[in-house]
């Protein structure tokens, strides 16, 4: 997997070739990453420097080592000795001045990752990685960097962190620190970035990269669901399934940066780390400082290639090893059912009804601690409401489990209400500045993980509950952004979202190392922080507040270019939805929260007695093939998003495709499925999973396809609506796979006229789904 030959490192994976040089000056060449080359290669890779442009810097004078680092694409640039162009770091050395020189100084390749003491770096078995540790050496000072990449071989997928050593007599500061830089060579690139808010996470934006610097960025104290860590750069003209793209991502969950620069001779700098806006750390002699773990891949063939490289890595070594190959359970959660408006009686019914339609796992959210009928108080406390729960959680507990369901409760560990037991005994405990007014979220305060008083509150109290309760899982939320950024624990307040961050994962080892049976959910406002650095926690993270299947297309299709479905938690709820007021069919809410971890957010009683048949089906559907809905091979394809969206998962012998009609055209076209990744000689079976629709969808017109004449406005169509349903139009063929990759043309929607048992009925927001078997 990693080599070093003739003063080039060459890392392999199954698909992929990197590779750097050591240069004259001792600095690091960059020279390429992309599909695997053979050695001879290597060579016709360099950079042929034969002439300089005017105003540049040579590195020295001595020949061999006059070289302008500016047009050098470089592996890891210092500052301040000829190479111009963004630099990814930043530090006040001893002598104040910010001028560095890191050349190379020794190496060592071992078997395994690095280990780290503070930030999850993901785990694998011996015989999956390799780790390559360059050591760079500051030209004056005593200063060390330890480049660290680590090869997850199978997955096409190379890790990369920094680590800075300071072996001076003097204390210097980090400004910025960079986890990897890469340099490629390049004018005609994109960039697609995740962006978004609360209620829509995660939306796929693409952007043109000229000269300049594009920044994509948090500063919110999390990972943030305005920008996502991850990003996918891309050369234009590139698809879901053409084009050649490279795709970075950060194992961090606080403030993160990934800055793209075009310079002006055609060398594109790609960076990511720590955001540097508002840090700063002061490295004392001896000490050493480790930036948060970037993983980066590349694909030739399109989105769907890079995509899928990045599901493997996410599935075999970020996820807890407990949770890697467990199917997760289908989940009843009270929040949208109730809010905070519930008793032990309504819990119980509802966990009852939940446990007939095959529900797995009840999980009780918001609203069961201390005097917590409302947002603006209790947060912080964690001594159960008796009014709410007669018995107690454990009681409560107990009686789930009886019924032979899961049990799981919803906390918020980090933050605090003003009115609480907590904040009363303990204000010293908050995100606040002396002097200051605290700035509110949600009529709550963060709570400073920076002390370790906080953080033994947090671990012991959750960890007695889990004891207490047999508890098997945990929603963890975090329901604002941070302001007012000051710890009194710490001197310096550079560093505090960082070690903000190190101590929220200080808490999360230290419960759910021990409780490792419990399955972890982690939420912030929805998507606000779907990170990595979570996911190595927690396998799986509520995708947004946003439970309208229409909206979460769009969320869950921008999510799963970095992340894959088994991380994404999808409840199908009542509609309207209170996100968007709009009405959306059954069927269609199952056959998007499918495509990932599904469960349900709502009260049964307000379902029909056909919707509680449909949904009791709709779960055998899903438990049935949740293996692969979970853990197949996942594709997006290139639609008119606004008009049409469709998923594919798949395994060797069994997939399925969700065709989504967002809005109805009058008169369309004959429509064309092109499945993916099918083998073109096998012969497959495809049909539609069966679907009713309800005679309410189509009001008046109705009339034209029953015998009777029928009001909608009056009791008698009322009546029937309860009992009679129409069959969606559904398919059923035998093709072989090289048809279905040319494209199936699907049995034609309403034109507008008539109607026929053989006509789709997808209006706007319907859908199908295309369940695909192989001979």
């Amino acid at each position: 997997m990693i080599r070093f030959v003739d003063e080039h490192f060459v890392l392999e994976t199954k698909s992929l070739t990197y590779a750097f040089y050591i240069l004259k000056t001792k600095h690091l060449e960059h020279i390429y990453f992309g599909s695997k080359i053979p050695d001879q290669d290597l060579m016709s890779a360099h950079i042929k420097l034969t002439a300089k442009a005017g105003s540049m810097v040579d590195y020295l004078e001595e020949k061999g080592k006059d070289i302008p680092l500016d047009l050098m694409p470089l592996e890891y640039s210092s500052y301040g000795k000829g190479d111009f162009k963004l630099t990814p770091l930043i530090l006040n050395m001893p002598n104040h001045s910010y001028v560095s020189d890191f050349v190379y100084d020794s190496h060592k390749i071992i078997n395994g990752i690095l280990a780290s003491k503070d930030l999850p770096v993901g785990h694998v078995n011996n015989d999956e990685a390799q780790t390559l540790i360059v050591t760079l050496k500051d030209m004056k000072y005593d200063l060390y960097i330890d480049l660290v990449y680590s090869v997850f071989y199978d997955t096409n997928v190379i890790s990369r962190r920094t680590i800075l050593r300071n072996e001076t007599d003097s204390q210097i500061q980090i400004r910025k620190l960079m986890s990897m830089m890469l340099d490629i060579y390049g004018t005609d690139y994109e960039l697609l970035t995740l962006d978004g808010g609360w209620i829509k996470e995660g939306k796929a934006n693409r952007v043109e990269i000229s000269k300049g610097t594009y920044i994509n960025a948090s500063n919110t104290g999390s990972s943030s669901n305005k920008h996502n860590p991850g990003v996918i750069l891309y050369q234009k003209g590139t698809h879901e399934d053409f084009g050649s793209c490279y795709g970075v991502n950060l194992v961090y969950s606080g403030n993160h940066y990934t800055a793209i620069d075009q310079s002006n001779h055609g060398i594109l700098r790609l960076m990511q780390g720590i955001n540097p806006e508002m840090f700063e750390f002061n490295l004392e002699k001896t000490q050493s400082f480790e930036t948060p773990m970037s993983v980066m891949t590349y694909a030739k063939n399109g989105f769907n290639e890079l995509s899928q490289n990045m599901h493997r890595f996410i599935e075999h070594h970020i996820i807890p090893k407990k949770f890697e190959h467990e199917l997760r359970p289908v989940a009843i959660n009270s929040w949208e059912g109730f809010f905070f408006d519930f008793n032990e009686s309504r819990l119980l019914k509802l966990a009852k009804k939940a446990r007939d339609l095959g529900v797995e796992l009840f999980v009780l959210d918001d609203g069961w601690f201390s005097v917590r009928d409302d947002d603006t108080k209790g947060l912080g406390d964690y001594d159960v409401n008796r009014k709410k729960l007669r018995s107690g959680l454990v009681g409560l507990s107990k009686k789930v489990h009886q019924m032979g369901m899961k049990f799981g409760l919803w906390f918020e560990p980090e933050m605090v209400n003003i009115d609480s037991k907590l904040y009363r005994a303990h204000p010293e405990y908050v995100v606040a500045i002396e002097g200051r007014e605290p700035s509110m979220g949600r009529h709550q305060l963060v709570l400073d993980l920076c002390r370790s008083e906080v953080r033994d509150y947090i671990v012991n109290e959750i960890s007695q509950i889990i004891e207490r309760t047999n508890l098997d899982y945990i929603k963890w939320d975090m329901n604002r952004h941070m302001s007012d950024f000051y710890s009194q624990k710490l001197h310096h307040q550079g560093a505090f979202f960082h070690q903000y961050i190190l101590g929220l994962y200080d808490v999360l080892r230290r419960i759910f190392v021990k409780y490792d049976h419990v399955l972890l959910e982690t939420c912030s406002s929805g998507g606000n922080r779907f990170d990595l650095g979570m996911l190595s926690f927690g396998p799986q993270i509520w995708t947004s507040d946003n439970t309208d299947p229409i909206s979460r297309l769009s969320i869950q299709k921008g999510i799963s270019y970095l992340y894959p479905p088994s991380t994404m938690s999808n409840h199908v709820s009542l509609s309207p939805h209170p996100q968007t007021l709009r009405k959306t069919l059954l069927d269609t809410r199952f056959n998007v929260a499918m495509f990932g971890v599904l469960g349900y957010e709502l009260d049964f009683k307000m379902l029909t007695s056909f919707e509680i048949k449909e949904v009791k089906k709709q779960i055998e559907y899903y438990k049935k093939h949740r293996k692969v809905l979970q853990y197949g091979t996942f594709y997006r394809y290139n639609e008119v998003e606004h008009l049409r969206m469709n998923f594919e998962v798949l395994n060797e012998d069994i997939g399925f495709v969700g065709n989504y009609n967002i809005l109805a055209e009058p008169s369309p076209n004959v429509e064309l499925l092109k499945f993916k990744g099918l083998e073109e000689n096998r012969n497959y079976a495809v049909e539609t999973r069966p679907q009713k629709l309800t005679i309410d969808r189509f009001g008046h017109l109705i009339a034209h396809a029953l015998p009777i004449k029928l009001n909608p406005n009056k009791f008698l169509f009322r009546l029937i609506n309860k009992y009679k349903q129409l069959d969606q139009a559904n398919e059923c063929f035998e093709s072989s796979g090289e048809m279905l990759l040319q494209g199936y043309k699907m049995k034609q929607q309403f034109m507008g006229t008539e109607y026929n048992e053989q006509t789709r009925l997808l209006g706007d927001f319907g859908s199908q789904i295309y369940k695909i078997r192989r001979l």
